[in-house]
């Protein structure tokens, strides 16, 4: 049997809140879910979607929509929210631009999600396989936007460049908490050093859409939100994603409330003010649900922004 976080193994038990009624993930059984979910385990892939057991997995499936997880299932940090498996990884799989790029063709995908583990282990943090994952996707579907959730690359230097340099549409590091919460939450990461990557992909190529997410219900203030907004904003991020934090288990972070919609529905007006190009607020929202749709709204927002300016 997995021990999926042996380092919570002692630590104490955080009984699990009831969920309110609008925190309800739909069944999804059709068709396009199997032929999905076949398509990932025949290839011998890991997803997002499965290893940090994501709500909202049984739509994206059914719309044939997966986020890819590549360099393996096991990452080299221990964030106190996350289900995904910690430990030491395995050494990288050097197919799997292949079997990512062949799976997305026979998916048909017109837009697809990459992430990664963090590996901590590796002299570059995976840049390397990034940059061939992605340009094997474009080589073998060149009609499809890449849009990809790295790592924060801490302590390589400037090896994150490489995965800049394959030129992805959307290059997306999720900020996660507030810089209060970062020791509890997110130990192993710092605050300032995911906000200096989001702002140097931007320094090295503006045609690239930035991307970070947020998660709430850690114990967070409303006016600090509202100071991640502005630290995104001076890293010139263009896209906001706010959901709720679902505890997985018992020995994780301890869930402290759950935000009403009328409050994420609050917090997409604050944060659209302050000049996101888009935001995407609710209990279910997650770095790549829908994320088809909101490039599709990306690029329509920043065409009528561009054309607003170069006609005032």
């Amino acid at each position: 049997m997995i021990v999926r976080h042996p380092e919570k193994k002692h630590k104490p038990s955080n009984p699990i809140k009831k969920k309110p009624e609008w925190i309800r993930s739909r069944i999804f059984n059709s068709k396009e879910f199997f032929l999905t979910k076949k398509t990932v385990n025949q290839n011998g892939l890991k997803t997002v979607c499965q290893e940090a057991n994501c709500p909202n997995i049984t739509d994206c499936w059914s719309k044939k929509h997966a986020t890819f997880l590549i360099m393996g299932d096991t990452c080299t940090r221990a964030c106190a929210f996350c289900d995904v498996i910690t430990g030491k990884p395995k050494p990288l799989d050097p197919l799997e631009p292949i079997k990512i790029s062949e799976a997305i063709k026979k998916l048909n995908l017109k837009h697809v999600v990459i992430t990664s583990v963090n590996r901590d282990d590796l002299d570059d943090g995976g840049s390397k396989h990034f940059y061939e994952v992605i340009k094997q996707t474009k080589k073998v579907n060149p009609n499809t936007t890449i849009e990809i959730l790295t790592p924060d690359f801490l302590r390589k230097g400037e090896s994150y460049k490489k995965v800049i340099e394959s030129e992805p549409d959307v290059f997306n590091h999720n900020i996660e908490t507030v810089p209060s919460l970062y020791r509890q939450v997110r130990p192993g990461s710092r605050y300032f050093a995911s906000l200096e990557l989001l702002k140097n992909v931007k320094i090295i190529n503006k045609n690239i859409f930035t991307k970070s997410g947020l998660m709430v219900g850690f114990g967070e203030k409303k006016d600090e939100i509202l100071q991640v907004m502005d630290d995104l904003r001076s890293a010139s991020v263009d896209f906001l994603t706010i959901g709720q934090y679902l505890q997985p288990s018992v020995k994780h972070f301890p869930l402290q409330r759950y935000y009403h919609p009328k409050e994420f529905d609050e917090l997409k007006k604050v944060a659209l003010s302050k000049g996101f190009l888009l935001v995407s607020s609710s209990p279910l929202t997650r770095s790549s649900y829908h994320a088809d749709e909101d490039f599709a709204a990306l690029k329509k927002n920043r065409d009528s922004k561009f054309n607003a300016t170069s006609f005032s």
